[in-house]
């Protein structure tokens, strides 16, 4: 996608973020804007460095650790996320080429990552509100036990909680969800909410989210 595509979209996106903010009595600068770089080449993501982004998020290990390096070394240094199921088998590369996880859906994987790591590694427990077969994710009456073991992992540092809503043609459905995930953030107390897409980020921006990951509002529909 041309560069000037990217901007525009990136300056859409930022109104309807602002707007979901006033709305929500919020201010802007409490969305992080991760792009979800996922089948996007290096060229668009460079685009939409150029442009202002700092966040790109990657759904699978493999294509994260090929496009890394063609982005050259840049100043300051994007944050990598990995928004996507991580495999066990995995953690390793994970560990060398994503600065956070958003998907952290078992005890058994948080501690592979706790033995991988030789620091504190800023990690979201993914749950699955919406109970869906094809989705990861710790069952929301489960997943304070859950964080109860896993907080106590010396390498890991448990940022906050994350989500994927039902697909849906009216967002305004999947309000609950993001609502539920909220509820369960502030009883564990932690910050981050990692919630809504390019279909249902504004409902998600006006419960609470902190985190937003958008692909197709940046770089155009999938090929």
């Amino acid at each position: 996608m041309p560069p000037a595509d990217i901007q525009a979209n990136l300056d859409t996106l930022q109104k309807r973020i602002t707007s979901a903010c006033r709305r929500a009595g919020r201010s802007s600068t409490e969305i992080t804007l991760i792009a979800v770089s996922k089948t996007v080449e290096a060229e668009s993501m460079m685009a939409a460095y150029q442009c202002g982004v700092r966040h790109f998020g990657e759904n699978h290990v493999q294509e994260g650790q090929r496009k890394w390096p063609l982005l050259g070394p840049l100043n300051p240094p994007p944050v990598r996320h990995l928004v996507g199921h991580l495999q066990s088998n995995k953690v390793k590369v994970a560990l060398e080429h994503f600065d956070i996880i958003h998907s952290l859906d078992s005890v058994d994987l948080g501690e592979a990552v706790n033995r991988r790591s030789a620091c504190r590694y800023p990690v979201l427990l993914e749950v699955n509100i919406g109970a869906e077969a094809s989705k990861f994710g710790f069952a929301p009456e489960v997943v304070i036990t859950a964080f109860e073991r896993i907080s106590r992992l010396p390498n890991l540092d448990v940022r906050g909680l994350m989500t994927v809503a039902p697909m849906t043609q009216k967002p305004e459905e999947v309000r609950p969800v993001f609502r539920e995930l909220r509820m369960i953030r502030d009883l564990l107390g932690l910050k981050e909410l990692s919630m809504g897409m390019t279909d249902d980020f504004e409902v998600a921006i006006e419960e609470g989210a902190t985190m937003i990951r958008i692909g197709r509002a940046i770089f155009g529909e999938r090929a």
